[in-house]
């Protein structure tokens, strides 16, 4: 038997974690980029069996981000690079909203953040998961190649910075972000 469970997140809510994501830019400062994916990547390798799965979905979430950080051929650019980060440096943070440590609790503020941050990330999301569909139908050895994965990545960004844009000024969607 599956239960739903729906809150709603108030303004007010909704500060406090913008609020807790904001307190994480110092990690930007103080910690390597390198640092941040790996503490990122902790925070998605302590899935185990014992979390349960509306945890576990928004970790597989975590893990599309940092691909997305790493990823060398989708090479974001500065501004989608620094909220990306952003992000990222919230779960580098050992004193977040509710310990680690305490048992299927103590990811539910990570799975929120981490929920937050996809839908204000999503057009990047998307974009990224499109550029790695082609990519991977993309067979050509040769050169071309990367002037096609060039040509498709330059073509994706336009579209989630026209969306995103849209989005924000009052466009689609009614959540505006939680970097803004």
């Amino acid at each position: 038997m599956s239960l739903d469970i729906t809150f709603t997140l108030s303004d007010q809510d909704l500060e406090h974690f913008k609020k807790a994501l904001n307190d994480s830019k110092k990690n930007l400062e103080s910690l390597s980029s390198e640092a941040i994916i790996n503490n990122a990547k902790s925070v998605s390798e302590s899935i185990n069996d014992d979390v349960p799965e509306f945890i576990a979905s928004r970790l597989a979430k975590l893990e599309v981000l940092v691909q997305m950080a790493e990823d060398k051929q989708w090479d974001l650019e500065q501004e989608e690079k620094d909220d990306v980060f952003c992000a990222l440096a919230y779960f580098s943070d050992e004193q977040d909203m509710i310990a680690d440590d305490i048992p299927v609790l103590g990811l539910l503020d990570d799975a929120i953040m981490i929920e937050l941050v996809s839908l204000d990330l999503q057009e990047d999301i998307e974009a990224y998961t499109e550029f790695c569909k082609f990519r991977e139908k993309t067979t050509n050895p040769d050169p071309s190649k990367q002037d096609w994965l060039d040509t498709k990545r330059k073509e994706l960004y336009g579209r989630m910075r026209t969306r995103r844009r849209s989005r924000r000024s009052g466009g689609s969607s009614g959540f505006k972000g939680i970097f803004r």
